[in-house]
């Protein structure tokens, strides 16, 4: 009997851990992510590729404090995609991560590699000669506090 009431208080307690970390989700869905900035780094000619600095921009609105370890996106020009990239600190331990309180707004920066062999070369030469008329990014935020994590997709546009 010893046993069984031992293995339900275990469950019980289980249950309320994952219940008390729950709380925190409505407030980590309010984080607020904007393309902030897409700038031309580096050209290397003899491999075609291009490096761009992307930056965005995200806010909490929320009470909770929260890090952010991944950024997943996609990156298009003028509507044409460019690829895939993904800012990442999930190798950098909690406490190493941008810490986002309560009304903070932090620029995170990311190296998105740009190939031409993977868009048209008009899109490319109009990235290169910074004639894009309008960069936009859609992906999905992973935010975290030290009990929980959700992931809320985003689309953002410089414009």
């Amino acid at each position: 009997m010893i046993v069984y009431v031992a293995i339900a208080g275990l469950l019980a307690m289980m249950g309320a851990i994952v219940y008390y970390a729950s709380l925190d989700n409505p407030q980590l869905e309010q984080v607020e992510v904007r393309l902030d900035r897409v700038s031309v780094r580096d050209v290397n000619k003899i491999e075609n590729t291009a490096k761009l600095d992307v930056v965005f921009l995200v806010k909490n609105p929320s009470e909770k404090t929260f890090t952010v370890p991944v950024i997943s996106y996609q990156l298009f020009a003028d509507g044409s995609l460019l690829g895939s990239g993904q800012y990442s600190t999930e190798d950098v331990a909690m406490p190493g991560r941008a810490v986002f309180y309560s009304g903070a707004e932090i620029p995170l920066k990311n190296t998105f590699i740009l190939a031409k062999s993977n868009v048209d070369s008009g899109i490319y030469d109009s990235v290169l000669n910074e004639k894009v008329s309008d960069f936009s990014a859609e992906g999905v935020i992973t935010t975290e506090t030290s009990w929980s994590v959700i992931e809320k997709d985003f689309k953002t546009s410089l414009n």
